[in-house]
């Protein structure tokens, strides 16, 4: 069944059709019994699912990753379709546009997606006021920098992101890895990311009710990198890194959209960020807690990025192209896994 709506929805600008599928589940939702309905169809009434990470309890591993649901707006009614948690944003401290349209591309052929969206968002008073409300699902914050905020103050847009969404989610993503912001991916370098994450983490600390803290990184990094990153988290004390973001790299792509600039997401990144996964889990040891995220369009995905050391997972463009019905099917095939 969604193969046909997807069919007619690709017909459509990309973010047209996002925007106007999110508000089109918000508007039925308003009607009695559809998000029961919704839940009946798509939920597994198991404790089986269950994974018990950094000192909170998701109901499942399989979220929703960070740019689906940018300002908060739309969380209750994902959390129907069966995710474990939802991570909301990016968001920034001032509301800002993004990058000029058209920056959404489908490359259906390479089962994959361009975006070059800039963290547009609403800012951090409107995405507070849409966290305050009453919820039955983990929701983490992806928090960035405005584009106008040169690295030297990037600190300060990231702690006041921290300070006003405290008391409001359950987790923070520290996001320095979209190849959408200018400067962003610098503090991939030691010597920029230590200092802000030292930054971070003392305030976290100074809370009566420290939130944890996650990392999310590139897949474009080397090994070095890599290594310096690994070195960095277990120094600091980090309680996990999401791997990966979207990647600039265009090796295998066919579609005519290749030369389009931005984060490529969807099958083309699987096998880099399954490497990633791979060297994050054999360096850091079993205990450290890792998001997966990258390329997941099925269930048999979702099981390697597992096998590759993922705690967690998200979907992104799997959730586009796929629809809800992926979000039972990994969750079915963990369970078959595990029994």
């Amino acid at each position: 069944m969604y193969k046909l709506i997807r069919n007619f929805l690709f017909l459509f600008d990309a973010e047209f059709i996002h925007e106007f599928s999110v508000k089109s589940i918000k508007i039925f939702g308003k009607i009695p019994f559809f998000n029961l309905f919704i839940r009946e169809v798509f939920h597994l009434k198991t404790d089986n699912l269950k994974v018990k990470l950094f000192g909170l309890e998701f109901k499942n591993p399989v979220g929703l990753a960070a740019g689906f649901d940018k300002n908060a707006e739309f969380y209750k009614e994902f959390s129907n379709f069966g995710f474990g948690f939802i991570e909301i944003g990016t968001v920034t401290p001032q509301p800002q546009p993004g990058n000029p349209k058209k920056r959404i591309f489908r490359l259906e052929e390479d089962n994959s997606l361009i975006n070059r969206l800039g963290f547009n968002n609403k800012g951090l008073i409107e995405v507070n006021k849409n966290l305050s409300k009453k919820r039955d699902i983990i929701i983490g914050a992806n928090i960035g920098k405005n584009f106008f905020t040169e690295n030297e103050n990037a600190h300060k847009d990231y702690l006041k992101c921290l300070e006003t969404l405290h008391d409001n989610v359950d987790y923070f993503a520290i996001n320095i890895s979209s190849p959408n912001t200018k400067g962003l991916r610098e503090f991939h370098d030691k010597n920029l990311l230590k200092p802000l994450l030292e930054k971070l983490i003392n305030f976290n600390n100074s809370k009566v009710n420290p939130k944890p803290m996650l990392l999310k990184i590139s897949p474009d990094l080397n090994i070095a990198q890599l290594d310096d990153i690994i070195s960095l988290m277990l120094e600091l004390k980090i309680h996990g890194v999401i791997a990966t973001n979207t990647t600039i790299s265009r090796n295998g792509v066919k579609s005519n959209y290749k030369n389009e600039t931005g984060g490529l997401s969807g099958e083309l990144l699987k096998d880099k960020s399954n490497y990633v996964i791979k060297y994050l889990r054999e360096k850091l040891g079993n205990d450290f807690p890792i998001v997966g995220v990258g390329g997941i369009m099925s269930k048999e995905d979702a099981i390697d990025k597992i096998k590759a050391g993922a705690n967690l997972i998200q979907l992104y463009t799997g959730f586009i192209y796929e629809g809800p019905e992926l979000i039972k099917n990994i969750n079915k095939a963990i369970l078959n896994q595990s029994s």
